[in-house]
């Protein structure tokens, strides 16, 4: 493990608050920031060529951090954690590593928030490690939402698809994709694209990318990534979280887990597509603070 932690009213940057750990044989990298004796809140970012936890939650960290110890963390196969072969399906392998990643720190139980491929992870801490885990905030989350109505694949899907198999993928292509992740295309900015690119067409991001996409393709596993299909064993609180003009996972798709999960609720943010932590930060903080804190 390496680096203290980092107090709410230090500068939490990329690299001051950059943690590393060995768990379960795995390098996990995370950041994290807040009190150490407050209670404990994990955030996994989504998918997507160059996502990592700061890229997508980088901006909220201060905020979380005021009340408490936050650790955002690169899944595995995402930003400066490992790239391993799975030996299971994506969301029951990075769940293990975070409960192993919790183990090493001295973390009991943890509330998750997580966005896309984060809030499939999260419902799977829930589902295999209930001890280790509070209150859910699933913004968008993969394998608990059903698109009732709208095409699948998806927009975003497919903009997805494209790039991660294309032999030789362009920066327009990683353009097109993030566009379709935001309803505010200001926030799509040029800075953003050329900080995405130099991540996504790292050859060791590519690896995880193709490591992650294999173990998504094995049909044997199939069944562990439909996570509705068990969303009714959460006993947790869940706060579900949607953009309404998500293009990625369509709003549509909120009701199966909305009517299943036993204690959840459901927040849409208008004028919002799927990361809204970053298109509504304001509103999404305030409201994730609060049922997390009561």
């Amino acid at each position: 493990m390496t680096g203290p932690s980092t107090g709410p009213r230090a500068e939490l940057t990329r690299e001051s608050t950059s943690r590393t750990a060995e768990a379960a044989g795995l390098t996990l990298h995370y950041h994290e920031a807040g009190p150490q004796d407050a209670p404990v809140v994990i955030m996994l970012h989504g998918g997507g060529p160059g996502a990592s936890a700061w890229s997508n939650f980088g901006r909220n960290l201060p905020v979380f951090a005021e009340r408490f110890r936050t650790l955002l963390i690169d899944q595995p196969c995402f930003g400066r954690s490992g790239k391993p072969v799975l030996d299971k399906d994506y969301f029951s392998y990075s769940a293990d590593a975070i409960a192993a990643l919790t183990d090493e720190l001295g973390i009991a139980q943890a509330h998750f928030v997580g966005n896309s491929l984060g809030g499939g992870t999260s419902v799977r801490m829930a589902l295999n490690h209930p001890h280790k885990v509070g209150k859910l905030v699933l913004m968008g989350p993969g394998g608990v939402s059903v698109n009732l109505f709208a095409p699948d694949p998806t927009e975003g899907i497919k903009r997805l698809f494209e790039f991660n198999t294309a032999p030789r993928p362009a920066k327009e292509q990683l353009r097109a994709f993030l566009s379709v992740m935001a309803y505010d295309q200001s926030i799509v900015t040029d800075e953003l694209v050329e900080e995405r690119w130099a991540s996504a067409t790292d050859p060791d991001t590519r690896l995880g990318s193709a490591r992650m996409a294999a173990a998504f393709a094995e049909p044997a596993w199939a069944e562990d990534w439909m996570l509705w299909r068990e969303a009714h064993r959460i006993t947790h609180p869940v706060l579900l979280t949607w953009g309404r003009e998500d293009r990625v996972n369509p709003l549509d798709g909120a009701l199966v887990a909305l009517r299943t999960i036993p204690d959840a609720r459901l927040h849409v943010f208008p004028h919002c597509g799927h990361w809204a932590q970053a298109e509504q930060a304001d509103e999404f903080n305030r409201l994730a603070l609060d049922f997390l804190s009561h």
